[in-house]
């Protein structure tokens, strides 16, 4: 029995024991009407689908997020690898394990990633712009350069917003130059940069930082809304004139593209247009890039629920 063996290096057959973050869990009733929990475990490497025949508790769906201790063995389920737990508990005071083991991280240095940001802020020639963009900053700043991007879907790493906001930026900066002739440049950049500041107030997190669930104004609102409440805050504080507060509003209430996909409205302006395409854009090679690193060349992934179709990892 191997301890603490990363996600990643796991093999049918194998029994392992050690630390591991609970991603998701849901109690569940079996056919024979057994209790048994359903779980994802995760840590830095990746994660595995879990099972807890005959159990009904005290671990349970409140648990996400936090860190467990177990002892299973790895069974193929389906094609896949599949943990059968047969021990768990939370941990306890005195429990030794290395958080850098468990929890994914961007790749990136997010010192430099945020100094990158606050350059690209200061280079918004548009003066009410800028200026928002300076108040979303110190609102939420911190906290956005620490959480995921989303719960499961990409990005869902410590640090993943600020790569996904980063590589956005980006983007976009090349794209307007691209375009000038159509784009107004600090407005793409503005609402590039802004787009998902919210999810720092539509997450609640772990205390490893990765996100558990979502808040109250979260599942009520959605951070498009929230996104743009907090633009339209700001404006008024700083006297923005009226339509350059509701263009910025416009850019993050339909950056989603379509309503079908979770967009207020749907894009109604160049500037629109394009950071919904760069969203799509930098969300879907995430998935890929998470996606392929598993798949041998010359193979087809399973089934991408995001992308609702199998991807190939050509040689």
């Amino acid at each position: 029995m191997e301890y603490n063996k990363l996600i990643a290096q796991l093999e049918i057959g194998d029994e392992a024991e050690g630390f591991y973050v609970l991603k998701t869990a849901q109690s569940r009733v079996s056919n024979s009407g057994k209790p048994f929990l359903s779980a994802v475990l995760a840590d830095r490497s990746g994660a595995i689908e879990a099972k807890v025949w005959d159990y009904g508790g005290p671990v349970g769906p409140a648990d996400e997020g936090e860190v467990l201790k177990i002892r299973g063995t790895v069974n193929e389920f389906r094609g896949a690898p599949q943990m059968i737990i047969s021990r768990l508990r939370l941990t306890q005071e005195g429990d030794r394990y290395n958080l850098g083991d468990l929890v994914p991280v961007a790749p990136i240095d997010a010192d430099a990633a945020m100094e990158e940001l606050r350059s690209v802020v200061e280079r918004i020639e548009d003066g009410d712009y800028r200026a928002v963009c300076r108040w979303m900053m110190d609102r939420y700043g911190e906290r956005f350069a620490s959480i995921p991007a989303g719960k499961s879907m990409h990005h869902s790493f410590v640090g993943g917003l600020l790569m996904h906001t980063l590589y956005m930026v980006r983007t976009a900066d090349y794209l307007a130059g691209l375009y000038a002739p159509v784009i107004d440049r600090s407005l793409l950049l503005a609402g590039t940069l802004l787009h998902d500041f919210a999810k720092c107030d539509e997450f609640v997190t772990s205390p490893l930082g990765l996100v558990t669930e979502y808040s109250t104004r979260g599942q009520l609102l959605g951070h498009l809304v929230m996104g743009a409440q907090a633009a339209a805050e700001a404006a008024g504080e700083l006297g923005i004139p009226e339509e350059k507060s509701m263009l910025l509003q416009h850019m993050l209430l339909s950056h989603h593209g379509e309503p079908e996909f979770g967009a207020a409205v749907r894009p109604m302006c160049a500037e629109s247009e394009l950071l919904s395409m760069i969203d799509l854009i930098d969300s879907r090679m995430e998935i890929y890039q998470e996606t392929l690193e598993d798949v041998p060349a010359g193979q087809f992934s399973k089934r991408v629920f995001a992308l609702d179709k199998k991807i190939y990892r050509h040689s």
